[in-house]
C-alpha cells in the first residue's frame, strides 16, 4: 500500500493532499483551540496525510510550483467552504483577490513548462 501511494502520479497526490489540507483547515474552528477531541483529531490527521502526500509530490515536481498550486487551491477552497459552512462573507476586494489567485494557479498549470505535466 505504501509503495502504491508513494508512486502515484504527482498531480493525483497533490490533489488529494489539497483535499486533506482543506478538510483539516476547515475543522480548526470546530476544534476550539484543540479542546474538542474529534475535530482536533480531524485537523491533525488531515494535516499529517496532506503533508505526507505533499512530500510525495515534491519528489517529481518543483517545490515552488507545488506550493503555489497547494496554497492557491487551498485558499480558494477554504474561503468557499467558510462561506457555506460558517457564513463568512467576503467583500469585493477579497473576491477579486481570490479571482487573481485562481488565474495565477491556472497560468502556472496551463502555460508554465516548469510544472512538467
Amino acid at each position: 500500500m505504501f509503495k502504491l501511494i508513494t508512486s502515484m502520479p504527482p498531480f493525483l497526490a497533490l490533489s488529494i493532499a489539497i483535499v486533506f489540507e482543506v478538510i483539516a483547515t476547515s475543522f480548526i474552528p470546530k476544534a476550539e483551540q484543540f479542546t474538542k477531541l474529534v475535530p482536533s483529531t480531524v485537523v491533525l490527521v488531515g494535516y499529517g496525510v496532506a503533508f505526507f502526500l505533499l512530500s510525495v509530490t515534491v519528489k517529481t515536481m518543483p517545490v515552488g510550483i507545488v506550493y503555489a498550486i497547494w496554497s492557491g487551491a487551498g485558499i480558494v477552497l477554504v474561503a468557499t467552504i467558510s462561506f457555506f459552512i460558517y457564513g463568512q462573507r467576503l467583500d469585493l476586494p477579497a473576491i477579486v483577490g481570490i479571482g487573481f489567485i485562481i488565474v495565477g494557479v491556472l497560468i502556472v498549470n496551463l502555460l508554465s513548462k516548469t510544472v512538467g505535466h
